[in-house]
């Protein structure tokens, strides 16, 4: 299945909408230079479409497209920033120290998007050098879950505790077979059920066949959370991935760097970035 990011035409007005088709009929795309997001979904026949939502004067676009509990979407930001990064993610000649840091910033980026009118706020007035300021702050007695998947979930999860003010991070080891594919957990430091209305952003950098995330959102459903309090953050995604999110959790969001159309019979996305766990630590 092949996805193919929406390009904005040279000498086209600023608010026209244009439309492109993908080599498959049933697969098409709109896109706005007026937009400031790519917002995708996955129907109940597992098919990309997309979502234009509502111009916003802001550069905020959650807000105008509301999630329903039938539909996956799939959140695309193009800022220059997160396309430098995942150029410099995506050079094969970029070294492990350089490669683990564009992680690290490319998560960033990516968790700043995701929580977007996500967190809660608390509100109050506080005396600064010149007076009395409403203010609002985030809410530190409701801690987002951080949930990285081992080994290369932890480069791109490393800077959340750094900028979101509340977090508990719950390590979470998987490992594929390289033969069958399949996932197995070797660690889960999750606990027994998280609280009611907790949220959660489970990273895994690389969303390829779905298996391994998709156990990991099996973990997370179990222990009382729904779809809709899970956000999903990945630099590279395939459609294989995509499809079986969306056929098991609707109402997920799913925040990545780029959607590649192909996912080999390796495993491995292409072009994709190789394997992100080896090149971030040199193995």
């Amino acid at each position: 299945m092949a996805l193919q990011a929406p390009v904005h035409p040279s000498g086209s007005r600023p608010e026209a909408f244009v439309q492109r088709q993908t080599k498959n009929p049933s697969l098409s795309y709109k896109a706005s230079a007026m937009v400031k997001s790519r917002i995708y979904s996955l129907s109940s026949k597992y098919r990309f479409r997309s979502l234009i939502p509502k111009v916003a004067e802001s550069d905020s676009v959650a807000t105008a497209l509301p999630v329903t509990g039938d539909r996956m979407l799939v959140m695309v930001p193009p800022h220059p920033l997160i396309k430098h990064l995942t150029s410099v993610l995506r050079n094969e000649q970029t070294p492990p120290a350089m490669f683990k840091s564009a992680m690290a910033e490319l998560g960033r980026l990516l968790i700043y998007e995701a929580c977007r009118d996500w967190l809660p706020m608390i509100s109050g007035e506080i005396q600064s050098p010149m007076g009395v300021a409403n203010v609002e702050f985030v809410d530190p007695r409701e801690p987002v879950a951080i949930i990285p998947i081992l080994r290369a979930g932890l480069a791109l999860a490393e800077h959340a505790a750094t900028f979101l003010p509340a977090t508990k991070t719950y390590h979470l080891g998987m490992s594929r077979d390289e033969e069958t594919l399949q996932p197995s957990t070797y660690l889960n430091k999750m606990p027994e059920t998280f609280p009611e209305g907790s949220r959660a952003l489970v990273i895994d950098p690389m969303l390829a066949t779905g298996g391994t995330i998709v156990a990991a959102l099996d973990l997370l459903t179990a222990k009382g959370l729904t779809p809709k309090q899970i956000k999903v953050i990945s630099a590279v995604a395939a459609p294989p991935a995509l499809e079986k999110l969306s056929r098991k959790f609707p109402g997920l969001l799913v925040y990545t760097a780029m959607i590649d159309p192909v996912v080999n019979e390796k495993g491995f996305i292409v072009p994709g970035l190789g394997d992100a766990g080896d090149r971030c630590y040199g193995t």
